[in-house]
């Protein structure tokens, strides 16, 4: 899941009645009544009696082209997330987790709402990872039915909401991670239930030349690159930045940019708790750091933590996005 998505009603009339001054999407609109439009991208389109097929794959609703050959998924809000559930948390999962999920997924398509694009989503981790039918199980359509119509608010408006793995321990500010400004239920919590996540604490090795090579332009005043640093942490932990020390001096890179230039299964988060020479490889440092993803919003191994301590769904999204209400549509 990622922070940019689109989703509209399919109707250019249901979206006018439901869009306010602001340009945001009444949060009064039925959620079972939406539906959205998924860019699928070039393929094969086959029939069935129900739904259709791309590249052979099975999909509920409809499919359409546009003008260049991309194809469209028209489906049902609700019908979609059972395929977003279980692509986007394990479904064997306790069932509050994949509920907190739901909800979380429900909310954030219908805050993002804009009627005037040509499609909604991409079917990836740029939006929500969707994989039609094959993608669904049994937990997820429970997941989905158990909550329908459910969504996070705040002051009377769709939460803006985020999710990524494993936070390390504590989830991270929204301002921090993207700039902006502050979100109140968005600030960063501590969270002491994602520890069994392989990612709770995890090491690295990056080698200098790679860096070297990534950031060659950049390096060119102070290079040869001798070592990588980490600069100042923001509320969390994580790193704001990196120092990159060559022979005549030091560059800052912005520790978002840096973990996405490097990759960011390379380095899984920016919750770094260390960095120092390679002891067996001078030309490498090692890197101790924990959590996966950005951190912000829902922690997705925190929520299975919780659940399995016996907390409801409800609970687990107000401990994630405190302030925020739950409201059924």
């Amino acid at each position: 899941m990622r922070r940019s998505a689109f989703i509209t009603l399919s109707l250019a009339a249901a979206a006018s009645r439901f869009a306010r001054a602001d340009g945001e999407m009444d949060p009064a609109m039925n959620a079972r009544s939406a539906e959205l439009r998924v860019l699928l991208g070039p393929g094969v389109v086959g029939t069935l009696r129900s739904g259709f097929t791309f590249n052979g794959r099975p999909y509920r609703g409809q499919a359409s082209q546009t003008a260049d050959g991309q194809v469209i998924n028209t489906v049902a809000l609700e019908e979609y997330l059972y395929s977003v559930i279980p692509r986007e948390m394990t479904s064997s999962w306790p069932a509050a987790a994949l509920q907190a999920q739901a909800v979380c997924a429900r909310t954030y398509v219908l805050q993002r709402s804009n009627p005037l694009r040509g499609y909604d989503v991409v079917p990836s981790e740029l939006d929500q990872v969707y994989g039609g039918i094959a993608a669904e199980t049994p937990a997820a359509w429970a997941a989905v039915d158990a909550t329908s119509g459910l969504v996070l608010q705040f002051s009377g408006r769709f939460a803006h909401v985020a999710y990524s793995s494993c936070c390390g321990g504590h989830t991270e500010s929204s301002a921090d991670a993207w700039g902006g400004v502050p979100i109140p239920y968005l600030s960063g919590v501590v969270c002491t239930t994602c520890t069994d996540s392989p990612y709770y604490r995890w090491d690295r090795e990056l080698d200098l030349s790679v860096i070297a090579d990534l950031y060659a332009e950049v390096l060119q005043p102070v290079a040869p690159l001798q070592t990588l640093q980490e600069g100042a942490r923001d509320a969390s932990g994580r790193a704001r930045d990196f120092l990159l020390t060559g022979a005549r001096g030091v560059i800052p890179v912005k520790g978002p940019a840096f973990r996405l230039r490097v990759g960011p299964r390379v380095l899984p988060s920016l919750l770094i708790a260390k960095i120092e020479g390679a002891t067996e490889a001078p030309e490498r440092v090692a890197i101790e750091g924990g959590g996966l993803g950005h951190g912000v919003g829902l922690c997705q191994w925190g929520a299975r933590g919780r659940a399995l301590e016996g907390a409801a769904f409800s609970d687990i999204l107000h401990s994630y996005f405190p302030g925020t209400e739950i409201e059924h549509e």
